[in-house]
């Protein structure tokens, strides 16, 4: 008698997991070692040095925000993958949701000089959702859009109904995303441009989020770039 076990599943799963604690062991080491090391600058003289002790703090203080970032995105990623995220259904204005985040985008991208144009008809359906969660959503994209899109540039929020679904598009002039890592941002800590994005504070989850909570709505979200031209993230949702 020979019994076989096909354990390719199982190993698929394990280097998952390896790689996702290589991951998170590097995410956390970096501010960790900064913060250490500036600490230890401070209790070693640097305290009487009024001219940097300031600097040193703020640079701790900076990587501790980032710290904090990482932690809750891990336990946010943690909770929906585990279906344990709690959502508040109701009926959502799509209007008033682009709006909002589109405000809380225009000071950055004025201090880029960036161009936002926003087409969202007042006539749009509602979608059935956690308000909160889906602004995150767009927020997040719409940040990355304000962050990969070199000054001068334009970035277009457009909403429409199609095939009974509200699709949302975020389109912009950036760097855009080369075609054998489009299918990858939205992995954990998969970064097109890893020094950048680690610069400006990223944790490197925020697609992924994103994505979980767009398909815990019923939906999807895709990516159209082109290097150099730019980037159209779409995100379709279920209309009411």
């Amino acid at each position: 008698m020979l019994v076989l076990h096909d354990i390719s599943e199982l190993r698929r799963l394990e280097r998952v997991r390896q790689d996702f604690v290589a991951n998170v062991s590097h995410e956390f080491k970096t501010p960790l070692t900064a913060i250490q090391g500036f600490a230890e600058t401070l209790l070693g003289g640097a305290l009487d040095d009024t001219t940097n002790r300031r600097r040193f703090v703020e640079i701790i203080r900076e990587h501790s925000a980032r710290l904090d970032r990482l932690t809750d995105d891990l336990l946010k990623l943690s909770l929906i993958e585990a279906g344990k995220l709690e959502l508040e259904f109701y009926p959502v204005n799509v209007a008033a949701l682009v709006e909002s985040c589109v405000d809380t985008a225009r000071f950055r991208s004025a201090q880029k000089q960036l161009t936002l144009s926003v087409e969202c008809p007042a006539s749009l359906p509602q979608v059935r959702g956690d308000a909160r969660r889906l602004a995150e959503v767009l927020q997040n994209i719409l940040d990355n859009a304000v962050q990969y899109t070199p000054a001068g540039g334009k970035i277009a929020i457009h909403a429409s109904i199609e095939d009974g679904q509200v699709k949302i598009d975020v389109t912009d002039t950036g760097i855009g995303i080369p075609r054998d890592d489009q299918q990858r941002i939205f992995e954990r800590f998969y970064r097109v441009d890893a020094a950048r994005s680690r610069e400006a504070g990223g944790t490197g989850l925020g697609l992924s989020i994103a994505k979980h909570l767009v398909e815990a709505h019923g939906g999807r979200i895709e990516v159209e770039s082109e290097v150099g031209r730019g980037s159209t993230f779409s995100i379709f949702l279920p209309a009411i």
